[in-house]
């Protein structure tokens, strides 16, 4: 009886042959197949035309059997298959060619490799598919652009300047932009009384409501959070505009002083119709507007009005 191949074409010897060589196929089986399968690498060279693997039945060095495959030649302007033998196998493909490749099995759909990138894919057999489609951790080195769905930033500021530049038309991948027909804020209401320093975290909300009566003239920090500072998320040339309603019973309390991420340093307010607040409104919520516009580094001027509601 003589050798057969398995799917990766290792020679498999029938009992009692190959008396006097056993020894030698077994060392081609490991030294070549098997490890071309493991950790081998091997060029696909393509000619303007669509490029076809085969597995034969020899267990000698075969391109389709190994790990990694790398894409080189020229593809000619257009996206070209590389078919890959219909069996299970796991590829790591290097495309350093100028187009796309799919690689596919005869009758599968396969995968689409784009130019000068590479990917981890799996073959079943049946067709070539992704060969994860889920990481539960990822750090990336570099920012994802926008154009690949990612923010293009690795910190706040960073990500909304980009996103603001691929809005404005500076990146070509988001090609319009519809109206909004209407803009849900969100509001935080708390039943507690103005007075101290209160702190206004924008990260949260847009509108801070206080529904218990002041009970003192109050401070207004308008910050990220506790561990985030304004300055961190706006650019200069940005703004944010947020609203705190503070309730008043019969002794009305007002606000004396804004500040920005813990300090009035920096921090230029002007009041509507250019007088700050002298006093509250008895029995009436008092609603404060803050337009807080970054002029630069730790530097804001603010935009600042009380209306009385009652």
């Amino acid at each position: 009886m003589s050798s057969t191949y398995s799917n990766l074409k290792l020679q498999l010897m029938a009992t009692g042959e190959n008396l006097a060589t056993w020894g030698n196929v077994t060392n081609v089986n490991l030294g070549t197949a098997l490890e071309e399968a493991v950790v081998g690498s091997a060029n696909v060279t393509f000619a303007s035309a669509n490029v076809t693997l085969t597995l034969s039945d020899t267990n000698t060095t075969q391109v389709a059997r190994n790990l990694r495959l790398n894409l080189i030649g020229t593809t000619g302007g257009s996206t070209r298959n590389l078919v890959v033998p219909s069996i299970e196998k796991v590829y790591i493909v290097n495309n350093t060619c100028a187009d796309s490749v799919l690689v596919k099995t005869a009758a599968g759909s396969g995968i689409t490799v784009p130019a000068g990138k590479t990917m981890w894919v799996y073959n079943n057999g049946t067709d070539v598919v992704d060969a994860t489609t889920h990481l539960s951790s990822l750090t990336l080195a570099s920012a994802l652009p926008v154009a690949s769905g990612g923010t293009g930033g690795n910190t706040a500021t960073a990500a909304r300047s980009a996103l603001s530049a691929a809005k404005s038309g500076t990146n070509t991948d988001i090609t319009s932009l519809q109206p909004l027909a209407y803009m849900i804020e969100g509001a935080t209401i708390s039943a507690t009384a103005s007075t101290g320093t209160i702190n206004f975290d924008a990260v949260t909300q847009s509108v801070l409501y206080y529904t218990t009566n002041a009970s003192g003239n109050w401070t207004i920090n308008i910050r990220g959070n506790s561990g985030t500072t304004l300055n961190s998320l706006l650019s200069t040339g940005q703004s944010l505009t947020v609203a705190f309603l503070s309730t008043n019973g019969g002794t009305a309390y007002y606000n004396i002083s804004v500040q920005v991420d813990g300090t009035t340093s920096g921090v230029t307010t002007r009041w509507q119709n250019g007088v700050a607040p002298s006093a509250g409104n008895t029995s009436s919520i008092d609603v404060y507007t803050y337009t807080v516009i970054k002029t630069g580094s730790s530097t804001y001027t603010v935009l600042a009005s009380q209306t009385k509601f009652a």
